[in-house]
């Protein structure tokens, strides 16, 4: 899942960016609202976690500014300001949530992950497809109870076809979902992970899991 961080301490944002790598998103981080803008022309963000008070643009600004955009992105307002003008101001601009600082990271995450359900318009936080089962709270897959041993990427790869079931992804979009905006690596990555996951599915009986369409990329029917 991909999500952009637009926060302006770098102390913070330093913290929330190796949080959620670690829980296999693919994270931007724009320093300042200006920088954010740019962010959301170029790339398509699952979730936008953003603070009000931000050199250049303001945080509300932003958010004025992406909901003129065709972009579907969830917005979590992450701010010190608690009076009840600026929450009402952040949800009447298109904002779904808000946390105040100081906060805990379970609970932003928690959060965020509600999040990504309603984005998908999921009630559960349970992806099933026969014999595997993805808990998106937990970020860990399991075949017939047997839990997967799958690297952070494996695991948001996997977790993208289920969320999209039928749908077909190339190379290239499975890329752009992954792995954040300044990332030095090839698209020809996806391959490697793609066989580095096959592989541990086919171990544990999940062998004809997602399929090659050849011309269009890779699915889970």
């Amino acid at each position: 899942m991909k999500l952009l961080l637009v926060e302006d301490s770098a102390r913070l944002s330093a913290a929330l960016v190796a949080g959620f790598r670690g829980e296999g998103f693919a994270v931007d981080h724009a320093a300042d609202g200006g920088a954010a803008l740019e962010y959301l022309k170029l790339h398509e963000y699952d979730i936008l976690v953003l603070d009000l008070m931000l050199p250049q643009v303001p945080g509300l600004e932003v958010l004025r500014a992406l909901r003129r955009m065709p972009a579907r992105t969830r917005v979590l307002v992450l701010s010190a300001r608690d009076q009840i003008e600026d929450r009402v101001s952040a949800l009447n601009l298109g904002a779904d949530d808000y946390l105040l600082k100081p906060f805990d990271f379970a609970e932003l995450k928690a959060r965020v992950l509600a999040l990504l359900r309603r984005h998908y318009g999921e009630i559960s936080s349970k992806l099933v497809c026969g014999d595997l089962a993805l808990d998106t709270n937990a970020r860990v897959a399991s075949s017939r109870g047997a839990p997967l041993p799958l690297t952070p990427k494996e695991y948001a790869l996997l977790e993208t076809l289920l969320r999209h079931r039928g749908r077909s992804f190339t190379r290239a979009a499975l890329f752009e979902r992954l792995y954040d905006g300044l990332s030095d690596a090839s698209d020809r990555v996806i391959e490697v992970v793609i066989s580095t996951l096959r592989a541990k599915l086919d171990k544990a009986g999940l062998p004809t899991l997602i399929e090659t369409r050849r011309g269009f990329g890779y699915r889970v029917p």
